[in-house]
């Protein structure tokens, strides 16, 4: 509640505003971790469990329909609740923790496309470490990553990160930026920059690689059998223009092999830079590591929150609540409930479920002491 102080209700005041617009998101961020996804779930959760929340909200008129939520979510400036979610978030990170590796990387939310609208598309800032989201960005209608990357960049705090990109966003520009907020950049380069892929290609021929260090890794999680050989090397090594690509060290190559049940994918061949010195070993974890953004945030955003599904389209409604949809995973991935009733570690989605069935599990998430 006290970030959200500061933001402006973007409602007029002459037409009546019933209910308070802080009030209104506090509900749906409740109702959201509480398993509900749609503005009509947050209504009808709001009427089920309107003594509990009379324990902190007024509730002065009532509870809000979904159309009153809809509205809301359609009028909010998403640059300011952008701020507030940035905000929150800078409170809730554990004071210890050092920094670490930021991925980045782009969602579409595929329900929300609205006749020649293109449907939204949200870059998101993601800690690999703290599984919690730093912030996000929407890209615009006539843009792509390119631009929005270094929006988001510029309202980060990025100093001592290792900041993972995918090959959308090898750009020099990119790299100068985090540098020169300083972090570290860690990017994949594909056919986007030719000039680079050749020089890095060119620099693990086979003669070469065979005396540069390297590690292995094998995974066998999940039915599948992954082989993954890494190379590293100074980028000396390929004549990289140091200014060009600003302070570039390291260059790498991950050559990867799939097997799933009798059938064995191609060899894939993939390349990176890094403005950190890396050993193969450091650089296979951090290459491993980017993909968190997909499996601990965007996997869970369209499987648990069924964000793919969702239909609201209009204005800017769709990245407000993806913004909520954001502020709710972090909670879950910093929170550290345990019910008596098992020693298993819950899931993200198990705990959404026993938040809305228990509240003393609702309570602890949010962080309420009872009276």
């Amino acid at each position: 509640m006290d970030c959200l102080d500061e933001l402006e209700d973007p409602r007029e005041t002459s037409n009546g505003t019933l209910y308070d617009f802080r009030e209104l998101l506090v509900i749906a961020i409740c109702a959201s971790l509480c398993d509900m996804d749609t503005c009509e779930d947050f209504s009808f959760w709001a009427e089920a469990r309107q003594p509990w929340l009379k324990k902190f909200l007024t509730l002065k008129n009532g509870i809000p329909s979904s159309a009153t939520f809809y509205r809301l979510f359609r009028a909010l400036d998403p640059k300011q609740f952008e701020a507030f979610f940035r905000r929150w978030v800078s409170q809730i990170v554990p004071a210890a923790a050092p920094p670490g590796q930021m991925a980045i990387d782009g969602k579409t939310i595929r329900g929300s496309v609205d006749g020649v609208r293109r449907p939204a598309h949200i870059v998101s800032a993601f800690s690999t470490d703290l599984g919690i989201v730093f912030g996000q960005e929407r890209v615009e209608q006539k843009s792509n990553e390119i631009t929005a990357i270094p929006e988001l960049l510029e309202a980060l705090y990025v100093k001592g990160f290792l900041v993972s990109i995918d090959a959308m966003g090898c750009q020099k520009e990119i790299a100068r930026k985090i540098i020169d907020k300083g972090g570290d950049y860690l990017l994949m380069v594909k056919g986007n920059q030719p000039t680079l892929l050749e020089k890095v290609s060119a620099a693990f021929s086979t003669e070469l690689r065979s005396d540069m260090p390297r590690f292995e890794h094998l995974d066998t999680s999940h039915g599948r059998v992954v082989s993954q050989l890494t190379w590293t090397a100074p980028a000396t090594e390929a004549a990289i223009d140091w200014q060009e690509w600003h302070q570039c060290k390291t260059i790498a190559m991950v050559a990867s092999l799939r097997q799933v049940g009798s059938k064995t994918s191609d060899l894939e061949q993939r390349y990176y830079i890094s403005s950190r010195e890396l050993t193969p070993e450091a650089m296979a974890k951090a290459i491993r590591e980017h993909w968190a953004v997909e499996n601990k945030l965007h996997w869970i955003l369209d499987v648990n929150f069924s964000e793919d599904d969702c239909m609201v389209k209009k204005d800017n409604a769709p990245e407000i609540l993806s913004l909520i949809r954001r502020v709710v995973i972090n909670m879950l991935s910093l929170d550290t409930t345990q019910p008596s009733f098992t020693k298993k570690k819950l899931s993200k989605r198990q705990k959404r479920k026993f938040a809305n069935w228990d509240e003393s599990i609702m309570r602890s998430i949010l962080g309420i002491q009872p009276l």
